[in-house]
């Protein structure tokens, strides 16, 4: 199979407003590269709506339950209520603590295959690979890390790195709580630069980053000094940071050249939030998130003329709206660049991308009692994992290196100790039973997806849709062709119109729907091993 899916250099390098033509190709595009797959009847509403509703509904926070009790080792918050307003247990933590864990996984899982119309899942994980934390030894600090996000994924970029920075579980990641007067830690200090706000750039001389200096990491270090977190499952306090004034170094500090040998003089709690302060005065800081937002959202493959003027304009935007992230994605994704047919495809799924758009799109979820819907949601999570997107954990500070690692990026989601997986798991989901908890079985709902098509007792019109749900750029005449021939089992097209509208005017009755469920099955397990699907 080929996944070579570099491009040549898109026709439109502008973010002048998109003006063409707005049909089920556009449409799918946009919800494609927004949410975790979309179904063909919200394709279509997004075509009814047109482009300005569409977008102005994606970029909304909808407001989403919190993770659940689904199994008795909780042992403090009751089955069926949520446990994140919950302390712990004085014994027995750790078991109270893998309960949580495990809730949390299924949450996760469940935002992801129950999202609602918005952009809001596909950015949290967005922000999660920028943050890069691994989860909490605390649940409710995870919870309310995972939180942070989401709640302000659409919201003021420099507010989110200020808040970030002394949340409990990034001050535990790496080292803020240990880092005082007395012994300076310069883990956070170097990724707050390198990684969450101005970028490294080029180096251009000893300890010399182009857009900041060793000097400047130390400085960091010693300005951030005196924060902790506190109350890790504690049994009395939830968990939270805490500034002591003793463990802060009051000395002034003097930031490099790069930052206009600005002075940071002694603020107490209030220091870390003047030096963000600072960074985000250079307008790199726009460029290098401006940057990270396109790569995610649009292509991997940045040109020098893309650097030098599509994301040059969304910087400038990002700089003129006071670093709030909804404006520039709002002109994104309005844009003429981001229609261009060129860009069309040009990314890779991510494992997450590749199974949730497999169910998402199908409408199909678990729908079972509380503790079977968890546990299921659990086994995708894992699944996911294995194929390498760990939700919860990063490989490495840096987030997954198909999002930051060059030439490659995308293409490393499919290298050959991954690609089976993906395409067993296809199958596995599709024409194989599935996977079981509890006596019940979990796969791609076949029906649910060719009830939802425009005329699903019209052979062609299923193949049209189904290429138009999970394919960016379509398919040939010929890969059609071959997918009829699998829906009608090699037939004229009328016995599928005969075999569908008996099934219909049967309901409940397994013997006209499980021939209509098994050729729609074979059809999907025959595109989700197609190079075709695995792109967006």
């Amino acid at each position: 199979m080929n996944y070579d899916v570099t491009i040549e250099e898109p026709v439109s390098l502008s973010l002048t407003p998109y003006v063409g033509t707005w049909t089920k190709a556009e449409a799918g595009h946009l919800l494609r590269r927004t949410l975790f797959g979309a179904t063909n009847q919200q394709i279509l509403d997004a075509v009814s709506l047109g482009m300005n509703a569409s977008v102005a509904a994606l970029l909304t926070t909808p407001v989403q339950a919190p993770p659940l009790v689904f199994e008795p080792d909780e042992a403090v918050a009751a089955f069926g209520t949520t446990w994140v307003n919950s302390l712990f247990p004085a014994t027995n933590k750790q078991v109270t603590q893998d309960s949580r864990n495990k809730s949390l996984a299924a949450w996760i899982s469940e935002r992801l295959n129950n999202q609602q119309f918005s952009i809001i899942e596909k950015m949290s994980l967005f922000w999660q690979n920028h943050f890069s934390c691994q989860v909490s030894n605390d649940a409710n600090a995870a919870y309310d890390y995972l939180e942070l996000m989401r709640n302000q994924a659409l919201g003021n970029f420099k507010q989110l790195v200020k808040d970030m920075t002394i949340n409990p579980v990034m001050l535990n990641f790496l080292n803020g709580n240990t880092n005082n007067v007395y012994a300076p830690n310069e883990n956070f200090s170097r990724e707050l630069l390198e990684l969450y706000t101005i970028g490294k750039g080029p180096q251009i001389g000893p300890g010399d980053y182009t857009n900041y200096t060793e000097q400047d990491v130390a400085e960091g270090a010693k300005i951030m000094t005196g924060w902790v977190n506190i109350n890790y499952q504690s049994e009395t306090t939830p968990p939270t940071s805490q500034f002591y004034s003793a463990l802060h170094d009051t000395t002034t500090k003097t930031l490099s050249s790069k930052f206009g040998n600005a002075i940071i003089p002694d603020n107490d709690a209030n220091e870390y939030s003047d030096y963000i302060d600072v960074i985000f005065q250079q307008n790199a800081c726009a460029t290098f998130m401006c940057t990270k937002l396109y790569r995610y959202y649009v292509n991997y493959d940045i040109t020098a003329t893309v650097q030098s003027t599509v994301i040059s304009d969304m910087a400038a935007t990002m700089i003129a709206n006071n670093y709030d992230i909804l404006p520039v994605l709002d002109e994104l994704f309005k844009s003429e660049h981001f229609y261009d047919i060129t860009l069309r495809g040009a990314i890779i799924r991510s494992p997450l991308e590749m199974m949730y758009s497999m169910y998402n799109s199908s409408s199909t979820s678990p729908v079972f009692d509380l503790n079977t819907n968890y546990l299921m949601h659990i086994y995708l999570f894992q699944i996911a994992s294995v194929m390498g997107q760990n939700y919860e954990a990063t490989p490495s500070v840096g987030g997954w290196t198909a999002y930051y690692l060059a030439p490659a990026f995308s293409k490393l989601w499919v290298n050959s100790s991954l690609i089976k997986l993906r395409s067993d798991w296809a199958a596995y989901e599709t024409v194989y039973s599935g996977f079981a908890v509890n006596g019940f079985a979990f796969k791609v709902n076949a029906l649910n997806f060719v009830d939802s098509l425009s005329i699903p007792s019209d052979a062609i019109s299923v193949i049209d849709d189904t290429a138009d749900v999970y394919c960016p750029k379509g398919l040939t005449a010929t890969d059609k062709i071959i997918l009829k021939a699998i829906l009608t089992n090699g037939l004229p097209d009328f016995e599928w119109t005969i075999q569908y509208n008996d099934y219909i005017a049967n309901p409940g009755n397994t013997t006209f729907s499980d021939p209509v469920k098994q050729r729609v099955e074979l059809v999907l397990a025959k595109l989700f091993r197609m190079p075709q699907f695995q792109c967006i």
